[in-house]
Parts: C-alpha cells; structure tokens; sequence
C-alpha cells in the first residue's frame, strides 16, 4: 500500500469515527500515526533527492501567493512587481513558481507566483508536495480566493494538512524522554482530553519513558503539533480576487465564506485595492530599519537596512559578508535596543526599529 493510500485510509477512518471520551484513545492513536505518515510526505518533497521547484529565496521578505487554479494569482503578481506571469482562462495556467519584486518604501519584497493547489495536494496530488514545500518556506502566505467560486477551505485544509499553522503560534506545552519512570504528564490546567489519550499519543511517536507539561488547555492537534517535527507557523491573509465580476450579494456571500479573517478585495482591470494590499503586505512581514555605521565613519542615514522584527546582529553579519564569524570582534549599537549609547553586544543582540548598528572586525 502507498504511502497515499494510507493517509487516506487512516483519514476516511477517524472521519468515520465519532469523537467522545470513549474514542480519544483510538483516535489520538491515529492522528499520531496519520501526523508522522504526513511527516514524511513533508521530508520526502523537501529532501536532496526531492523534484521540488528550485526557488532561491531573494530580498528583505518571501511573499507566496497560494490558492486554487485560476483564481487570479499571476494577475496579481503582475499589478505587484515588474514580473511577466502568463495569466489565462484556464486552470494550471502557472506549471512552474514565478517570482517578481514588490518594491515599498525601503524594502526588497519577493513574491512567488505558485502553480494552483487541488485538493489532495497535502498527499501529492497535482505537484502538491513541491508547492507546499515552497509555501512552508515562505516568511507570508497570501490566501488568493475567487470571488466568482469562493471555496477557502478546500486551501486550508490542505495547509493545516501539511503541518503550515497560519496566524497561531506553537501550543504552550513540551515532551521531553527520561530514562525512566513511564510517561508523567503534568499540567497547569485541567485537560478535557484523558490523560491516558495523552499517553496513548505520546507512545505513538515511540516514546515509553517521557515527561508532558502542559501549560495551557490543549486538543489533541495540539498534542501532536508539539510532538511533531515539521511544523511552521506563518502569518497570513486573504485577498478576494475579481471582485467587479460579481454583484453585491455574491460578494457578501464570498466574504461570509473567508470567515472572520482580514480580506482585501481586489479587482484587477481596475486596481482597485492593490495600493491596499502593498501596504498589507508590508505591515505583515514586521519590517523594522536599521542604519549602518561603517567603524571610524558617521552612521548611513540615508538608506537603511531593511530586517524583520527580531533579527540579531548574527543575521545582519550574515547579510554584509559570508565569512563574518572568522573576522567578528563585536558591535556598537545606538538607539532602542541598546542599554546606552555606543554600547558593545555580541552576535545574539536582537535589534530594533530605528537602531545605528556599527559592526567591528578583525583587519
């Protein structure tokens, strides 16, 4: 049996199977089991040996645009960037990932123009496993949903299927193995699911001795996000393509379909909302600016460096020069992040929006 044939059929069964206290044991066992079958559909698309789209990650951000066949995405990357995506009628009109540029304010942004995803994609089906291993790679996931036949979920179950965790964060909870003393599960709270479910789910990823905190309430998808290796958690949202083909009542019900989740709608012919949707865009990758003080010179004022939330000086080392952990002495930093003025951090400094950054090498 292929590997395909056995997350569906381990699928078909916990849909079959009515969820109570009685069934958690049972059903927690197989969403470990079809978790870790996922697992390696995710390996097997990203490995050395893998057919996945050669994509070079480039500028400050990667942007992926990812929805259905022909819902508007090469349209879109066209009124973004200066890149040439064929646009058509049909569906599959993309058969490889096209990138382009979005130029804003003082950032670099790339956005990756992805073949459609069907659904099945998450077990392989239409090259789903390389476009998902590209999507997991991006820093901002745009869900593309057509007006004119909104169908959201069919992209989000195939997301969540393949381990990408849009607009959340990791369950506050670990597994840890011990030597000995079975499986302790310790919690802050009280858990709706069984202890015993817990152990059950915890054995099945070949742990007999181990310790589960838990410090908040959890399901049992939770459970296995914690335990399961190939999670990533990206930020998210959606836009509603070719809204001026339809009426007021169909948009109305388009948008009743996305749920509660921020949406701008865009009309292409038009552009209407696109000046909209760069600033989205930019306000969701986190960008913060950091000026460069090249040593014994005054500080570059005039064109910062562009960097997400939370970048270490490490990272801007990484940027300036490949081999900067040989010649790395320290840095001076001025501004938010620095406790005074000029004061000496190490490669592990995380700056903020607004700092003067002077990095010191070895001559």
């Amino acid at each position: 049996m292929s590997l395909t044939d056995k997350i569906a059929e381990i699928e078909e069964e916990i849909t079959n199977t009515k969820y109570n206290k009685a069934t958690q044991h049972h059903i927690g066992k197989l969403k470990a089991k079809l978790s870790q079958l996922r697992e390696e559909v995710v390996i097997s698309s990203s490995g050395p040996k893998g057919s996945g789209y050669g994509v070079r990650k480039a500028g400050d951000a990667t942007v992926a645009l990812v929805g259905l066949p022909s819902v508007g995405k090469s349209t879109l990357l066209n009124c973004l960037t200066d890149a040439e995506s064929e646009t058509g009628s049909y569906a599959f009109t993309t058969l490889d990932v096209v990138p382009g540029v979005l130029k804003y304010k003082d950032a670099n942004i790339q956005i990756l123009d992805l073949p459609g995803l069907i659904e099945g994609a998450a077990r392989g089906a239409g090259r789903g496993k390389e476009v998902l291993s590209v999507i997991r790679s991006a820093d901002l996931i745009i869900h593309i949903i057509d007006a004119l036949e909104p169908a959201p979920h069919v992209i989000l179950k195939e997301l969540f299927d393949s381990g990408v965790r849009l607009n959340s964060r990791p369950p506050n909870g670990s597994v840890s193995k011990t030597g000995i003393g079975g499986i302790e599960v310790i919690s802050v709270t009280n858990q709706e699911i069984e202890e015993e479910a817990i152990k059950t789910v915890v054995r099945e990823y070949g742990m007999v001795n181990a310790q589960v905190v838990l410090r908040e309430k959890i399901t049992l998808d939770d459970l296995i996000d914690i335990l399961a290796k190939t999670r990533v958690y990206v930020p998210s949202f959606n836009v509603l393509t070719k809204v001026d083909m339809v009426n007021r009542d169909q948009l109305r019900e388009a948008k009743s379909k996305c749920g509660r989740e921020k949406i701008i709608e865009i009309a292409a012919p038009t552009r209407k909302g696109v000046a909209k949707l760069k600033k989205q865009i930019y306000n969701s990758l986190d960008f913060i600016s950091v000026f460069m003080k090249p040593q014994g010179e005054k500080a570059d004022m005039e064109e910062p460096m562009v960097v997400r939330k939370g970048t270490t000086i490490a990272e801007i080392c990484q940027r300036l020069h490949r081999d900067f952990r040989r010649k790395f002495r320290y840095s001076q930093v001025w501004g938010p992040s620095a406790k005074f003025p000029g004061q000496t951090v190490g490669l592990n400094h995380k700056v903020k929006d607004g700092d003067i950054v002077s990095i010191i090498t070895h001559r």
